[in-house]
């Protein structure tokens, strides 16, 4: 089968750094990409400045495969914002491999004239990708090896606290799973003057609080509440100045000075089981133990993603059945388990799956579990695309640190870890904190 074709699924960051490995390598590789330009799901949150430089950014092969064309690299010690990330980046590492095919998406993956109960033939036999481009066009063809790279972004999680849709969830206008614009004149009028309800504890939780906190300096009216299941909010904040990722721990600082600012109400505990509509247009944030939020006009909805798993249902996977992670990965990710220190570097011995040549990598490895980094992925993609050429000394090589998070926080960016009292180290109980002052400066 060395004469197919790697396919990889989507073309991200992780995606593109797997194509630059392969091809440096010598192997043939197709990216297949459901949206119309590289980084398609990095473009729906342009906005939003990541906490890594872009040292950490660029995937070393796909730098060097770059640096070939003239491309201008970024300042590594600068923050991109999504839409820099994409543009500067993404878009011109795409077009120098140029085996990227646009507007075709992924929508099963077998091996060839056998279902998943088939014994025989699993190791000798390609894998069948079957396309569907966004004319309708149907396609199969024919790979040694697939890598899933193809992310959460269009899974996330829903308000509900038991991990279905809260009752009057789905359809709700109120609601939405996105990070606000508040720079985007529609948004800004959207939430500006308006009671905003800001449901997680992960960073994109905290983006929105400070977002969303500037917002209500500049637009009276504007109210805000966070919502947390766990009992806690302290453990939220990450690690501050002790954070090796400063930007990181920059953004937990500015979100607790907005909460400590007073410009916003924190509740505690609350699981929320319903939405309810009002007679002013607006909802009703219900919870299991029967507590209200009432006249919220938006529900920002920020508890984390989930892996799709449907189109690869026809293949062997050995997935953690909590996290939908690799078995062998999820045990180093597991937010209910490890509440300090970091995750370690991995590779191809804790992505591969009883299914020869098949990976899932970068978020999509993760499943459920939170605190996944850009150079995470890149090691991965290393290490698999080593393993694909028959160089397993490399492959089973480590060649990444990550960087501390300086807090006890496995937990601190995780949504709902086990228990009912669920915080960081340590879980008050429930509470609801309404403070007033009104200016981060």
């Amino acid at each position: 089968m060395t004469e197919l074709p790697v396919v990889v699924v989507g073309a991200g960051p992780v995606g593109l750094a797997a194509a630059a490995e392969l091809r440096e390598r010598g192997v043939e590789v197709l990216v297949f990409e459901r949206g119309a330009r590289a980084g398609a799901a990095v473009a729906e949150w342009n906005h939003v400045r990541l906490f890594s430089r872009w040292a950490e950014l660029v995937a070393p092969a796909a730098r060097r495969v770059l640096d070939g064309t003239g491309w201008v690299a970024p300042v590594d010690e600068e923050y991109p914002t999504g839409q820099q990330w994409a543009r500067d980046y993404l878009a011109p590492l795409a077009a120098a491999l140029g085996c990227v095919r646009y507007d075709t998406e992924v929508v099963g993956l077998a091996r060839r004239g056998r279902d998943r109960v088939v014994d025989a033939g699993r190791d000798s036999e390609p894998l069948s990708v079957h396309l569907r481009q966004s004319d309708g066009t149907e396609e199969r063809i024919l790979a040694r090896a697939v890598i899933d790279a193809s992310g959460t972004w269009g899974g996330p999680n829903p308000l509900g606290g038991e991990g279905l849709p809260a009752l009057g969830e789905r359809g709700s206008d109120a609601v939405t799973y996105r990070v606000p614009d508040i720079d985007s004149a529609e948004q800004s009028d959207r939430f500006g003057g308006a009671h905003t309800v800001i449901a997680g504890g992960g960073h994109s939780a905290l983006g929105a609080i400070v977002a969303l906190a500037q917002l209500s300096e500049e637009r009276p009216g504007t109210r805000l509440t966070w919502i947390l299941r766990r009992g806690s909010a302290e453990s939220t904040f990450g690690g501050g100045d002790a954070d090796e990722l400063p930007a990181r721990g920059a953004l937990g600082l500015r979100a607790k000075k907005a909460v400590d600012a007073g410009l916003l109400d924190v509740v505690t505990g609350f699981r929320t089981a319903a939405i309810e509509p009002d007679a002013q247009g607006r909802v009703t944030l219900v919870a299991d133990d029967g507590r209200r939020i009432d006249d919220v006009d938006n529900v920002v909805a920020l508890t984390g993603f989930r892996p799709e798993l449907d189109w690869l249902s026809e293949v062997r996977l050995e997935l953690d059945p909590v996290l939908q992670a690799p078995v062998r990965l999820a045990p180093l990710i597991d937010p209910n388990v490890h509440s300090c220190g970091t995750v370690y570097p991995h590779g191809v011995a804790e992505l591969t799956h009883p299914e020869p040549g098949v990976y899932l990598v970068g978020m999509k490895s993760y499943g459920r579990a939170p605190t996944f980094l850009a150079m995470t992925g890149y090691e991965q993609v290393r290490s698999i695309a080593a393993s694909i050429v028959g160089d397993h000394e490399s492959a089973a090589r480590v060649e990444l640190t990550l960087p501390e998070t300086g807090v006890c926080g496995g937990a601190g960016v995780f949504d709902e870890p086990s228990g009912e009292s669920s915080g960081g180290c340590c879980s008050p109980a429930p509470e609801v904190l309404t403070l007033s002052a009104p200016s981060l400066s």
